[in-house]
């Protein structure tokens, strides 16, 4: 009772939160043009796709500083839950002995100061940025669970207009634990609003089958029969039955929580149109990105946590989308000599072209081992000495540095347990040759290369 009582209070100081937000400067580190360098974005068709590593309200205010207020058909958000608990991801590591273990890595914590009421202190001026980044026909989604939706639902109310909730979405899965104390927890809660009155929605259809599976033989009814049985074609219902991501799927990242693209493309093709403006600010692992690139719509991905950042931006390098990456100025992106690489130019039967040749032979972590992996210290040294390599997500290779923005021309990524470890570009002309690596926990490493020429 005395948190409602206290629900004005922190309505009114998360609207001037938002209003008196740092904007905090965001430089352009990287400029990423699909896995053939070819740029396939026209500034005609509107803001370039973006992933930004900052603090999500600081990133907001300067997207709206930019002119982007109103510039978003769709804002998704998945943040904590308020679970209580903190969040791992897993990569598995090759020891000398052959065997295979797991290595974890903290994704985010979802522990607040003042419980509920700090969880809601920190939710709602970001609730305000949301409503004004939102085009007056956009739509927005959070997606929650029975921790805080109750809560978070009555402050949405409030900030968007009860009038403009559309529908709470019920996600139904398998996946979890089971309680002798309780039924078992499996669904989660999607609450969708409108900007306004105004917003853009598209019905989707799905199969609904008869009782019993018999036809109904009713009048003007067109019905369906597969291997189930008779059914009828209905609008989609608020109750949707999607698996979770499996340990063994292809889509599977490695990040804690991560959702499955089928439940982001439900909402994508739903609420937004091809070419619309998509983000997610609380981005996790990129599935939203994944998705839009994938459906073609342009996309927006922020998040401060490196576990996340080094995710998403490998996710999407292996899709080949074209984007920015722009960072906060507290954001540390590069750590020099963490890694060995060396880069050859060789002669080549096309006149006037010299094939470039790079090479990444060794890594090393920037400062020691990773702070957050101290109580697996003896493990990661082991699995260091058996093959080094193993800790990088991927490398890139931007052959005509420009000494500020990274622009890579070859970008490798591990797939499941393989990486490339060499590249080859015929080019009429290089240099600086510059190479970033990223490591399974975030970290990311540039260093130029000299160029050893060979008759």
């Amino acid at each position: 009772m005395e948190l409602f009582i206290k629900l004005p209070q922190i309505m009114e100081e998360g609207r001037l939160a938002w209003e008196e937000a740092h904007a905090e400067p965001l430089t352009r580190t990287e400029t990423v043009s699909g896995v053939d360098g070819s740029t396939r974005h026209s500034p005609a068709d509107g803001p370039a796709n973006r992933m930004i590593f900052a603090d999500n309200l600081s990133a907001m205010k300067s997207c709206a500083d930019q002119g982007m207020a109103g510039a978003f058909h769709l804002i998704y958000a998945d943040p904590p839950f308020f679970s209580k608990n903190n969040y791992e991801g897993g990569t598995k590591l090759k020891l000398p002995a052959g065997e295979t273990q797991l290595s974890r890595q903290t994704a985010y914590r979802d522990s607040w100061q003042d419980g509920m009421e700090g969880y809601l202190r920190m939710l709602v001026p970001r609730f305000y940025a949301f409503r004004e980044l939102l085009a007056d026909t956009g739509s927005f989604w959070i997606h929650l669970d029975w921790h805080a939706v109750h809560y978070v639902k009555v402050v949405l109310d409030a900030i968007f207009g009860g009038e403009n909730f559309i529908n709470e979405v019920i996600w139904n899965y398998k996946s979890g634990g089971v309680s002798r104390r309780r039924f078992a927890r499996k669904h989660d809660s999607l609450l969708f609003y409108g900007k306004t009155s105004r917003y853009y929605f598209a019905p989707q259809q799905e199969k609904s089958y008869n009782r019993g599976l018999k036809p109904y033989r009713f009048k003007g009814v067109k019905e369906y029969r597969d291997e189930t049985g008779w059914y009828t074609w209905v609008n989609r219902k608020d109750v949707w039955q999607i698996d979770m991501v499996g340990r063994t799927s292809g889509e599977r990242t490695g990040y804690a929580t991560q959702k499955p693209e089928a439940l982001l493309a439900r909402i994508l093709e739903s609420c937004t149109k091809e070419g619309d403006l998509c983000a997610d600010f609380f981005g996790g692992s990129g599935t939203l990105a994944a998705v839009a690139q994938r459906m073609g719509r342009r996309w927006l991905f922020c998040d401060a946590g490196q576990l996340a950042q080094v995710s998403a931006q490998k996710r999407m390098l292996s899709a080949g989308a074209d984007f920015e990456v722009l960072a906060g100025a507290g954001t540390k992106l590069c750590a020099e000599g963490t890694f060995e690489a060396a880069c050859r130019a060789e002669p080549s039967p096309d006149p006037g072209k010299t094939v470039f040749r790079v090479e990444l032979t060794r890594y090393a972590f920037p400062a020691g081992l990773p702070d957050a992996e101290e109580k697996q210290a003896d493990l990661i040294k082991s699995a260091l000495r058996e093959d080094s390599m193993q800790f990088v997500a991927y490398w890139s290779v931007d052959f005509r540095y420009d000494g500020i923005c990274f622009r890579p021309q070859a970008s490798l990524c591990r797939e499941k347990d393989t990486l490339e470890s060499a590249c080859a570009r015929l080019l009429a002309v290089a240099g600086p040759v510059a190479v970033r690596v990223a490591d399974i926990f975030g970290n990311r490493s540039m260093r130029l290369l000299e160029v050893e020429r060979r008759a």
